[in-house]
């Protein structure tokens, strides 16, 4: 009987905590869970990623451009790696130079110390992640690549399952993006555009 009307009012507070938690603002919701961390044995309650610490993280733009512009800096990459930040958020544009050979989407040994690096900024962040693979517009066609559209896709794919599986970035929040040779960033036919536009773009979205 003892254990049975403990159980029962375990349940009435889950059902009390569930029909607060419907009704109460972001401050509320954290000073009532609190409270009921200590009803439950534990001494706090509160989300991961929860709105507070999202905020936070997203109010320190300049800290995180910091650190990507430090990173960069670290390795010296400055001609292979490219940081721009618009409406969508941050961009972190990695050169294909350093991440594959040509014509494949096999991440280079070079490329997987710059991913853990990035990996390390990504880690910390509540933001989605889309990750962005672009080639230059001379067509491809291989038995394992019939067009740029695979190779782009292939390379994305490559690149956000090493951060993701590798790496320990939060699969729940990155998208693999293929764009072909039709997102350049510089719109010219020669030899040093091209080899702009072959490259994965991570973005860190704005919330």
């Amino acid at each position: 009987m003892l254990t049975y009307a403990d159980l029962i009012t375990l349940l009435l507070g889950l059902f009390i905590i569930l029909y607060a938690v419907s009704n109460i603002d972001a401050d509320k919701y954290k000073k009532f869970m609190k409270s009921a961390g200590i009803f439950f044995g534990t001494k706090e309650i509160l989300p991961e990623n929860g709105n507070n610490n999202r905020l936070q993280l997203i109010g320190s733009k300049e800290e995180l451009k910091s650190k990507i512009e430090n990173f960069i800096k670290e390795y010296n990459v400055q001609d292979n790696i490219k940081l721009t930040e618009n409406e969508r958020g941050f961009t972190i544009s990695i050169l294909n130079k350093i991440l594959f050979k040509s014509g494949e989407a096999k991440l280079s040994d070079e490329a997987k110390p710059i991913l853990a690096k990035i990996a390390q900024i990504l880690r910390t962040l509540p933001n989605d992640i889309r990750v962005e693979g672009n080639t230059d517009d001379v067509p491809i066609s291989t038995p394992e690549f019939p067009s740029n559209w695979h190779l782009s896709i292939a390379r994305a794919t490559n690149t956000a399952y090493y951060l993701m599986h590798d790496l320990g970035v939060n699969q729940e929040k990155v998208a693999i993006v293929g764009n072909a040779e039709f997102k350049p960033v510089v719109k010219e036919n020669t030899k040093e555009a091209r080899a702009q536009n072959r490259r994965v773009d991570i973005v860190i979205l704005n919330k």
